[in-house]
């Protein structure tokens, strides 16, 4: 039987996480996930790829909303979990999508500006508006997602990342922790590393009595240079700066997504929207049989 050992958001998309003991689950993923975007002159969204230093600004959960909070920088900023009312609606890029969203302000833009040195601003995701993933991994249903790259819930094992921290260390390189993975689901003893390739559905236990939770896995996870960034300091190791890429490229070529470099598996979410997930939750998987 597995067991859920993490939960993660990070509700300002390609900035940090918050670990979470309970996290309620959505169907467009866990409850405030990629809720918020930082973006260029365009519209179109930034990350990690392109300012590394996302990474070191922090979020945490506040009564009244998100505070953020990031080294050399005095004054956080507070997201309100609640919208003005009077943003500005403009429209926004997230890979091939283009739809509307709600610009946070000028005292926002400021911030962030400040925090990553060129001119930006953050938008939040408009509540009348509805951003669905790609339905050729879907099987042609309509799920919804926010500001993720693509999929609500991305989920990976602890076994795979033990896998891929014994080849690191076979050839002298530092491990990595799973935190360069950016997960919102993390599962331990779920059977053997990469077995995750193979999973139809994980079904959770359900809190407090409710039924259980089953989350579908829709396709592996291509993983970019944001793997490569130490996500405490936003830098790169200076002796192996392309790892764990480089390591990953020599097992985890996926023809299924034209040879990306695969870890995890992003999942939409079948039943038990609206309930928590809590860590320390059994899980179990339905294998795919094709």
């Amino acid at each position: 039987m597995a067991v859920i050992r993490g939960l993660f958001v990070y509700p300002v998309k390609s900035c940090g996480a918050i670990a979470l003991d309970r996290a309620k689950l959505d169907t467009q993923g866990l409850s405030w996930d990629r809720h918020w975007m930082v973006v260029d002159a365009t519209g179109r969204f930034v990350s990690q790829r392109e300012y590394a230093a996302m990474a070191r600004i922090v979020p945490a959960f506040v009564e009244d909303g998100v505070r953020l909070t990031m080294d050399g920088i005095d004054a956080p900023l507070l997201l309100p979990f609640q919208p003005r009312g009077d943003e500005a609606r403009v429209s926004v890029t997230v890979w091939k999508d283009t739809f509307d969203a709600l610009d946070e302000g000028d005292q926002a833009a400021h911030w962030f500006t400040r925090a990553l040195g060129v001119p930006v601003r953050l938008v939040r995701f408009a509540q009348d508006v509805t951003r669905l993933a790609s339905k050729k991994w879907t099987l042609d249903e309509d799920v919804p997602t926010q500001f993720a790259d693509g999929y609500p819930i991305l989920v990976t094992s602890e076994s795979s990342l033990a896998e891929l921290n014994e080849r690191l260390a076979a050839k002298g390189a530092s491990p990595v922790p799973m935190s360069r993975f950016r997960p919102n689901i993390v599962v331990a003893d779920a059977g053997e590393a990469f077995e995750e390739d193979f999973i139809d559905t994980l079904s959770i236990e359900g809190d407090a009595g409710h039924d259980e939770v089953v989350l579908r896995f829709v396709k592996p996870c291509s993983r970019c240079p944001i793997t490569t960034i130490d996500q405490q300091t936003g830098k790169h190791d200076a002796q192996w700066p392309s790892e764990p890429l480089d390591t990953l490229q020599t097992f985890r070529a996926d023809a299924r997504v034209e040879g990306g470099l695969t870890f995890g598996q992003n999942a939409i979410v079948v039943s038990g929207a609206g309930r928590q997930l809590a860590v320390g939750a059994q899980a179990q998987w339905e294998y795919r049989f094709e």
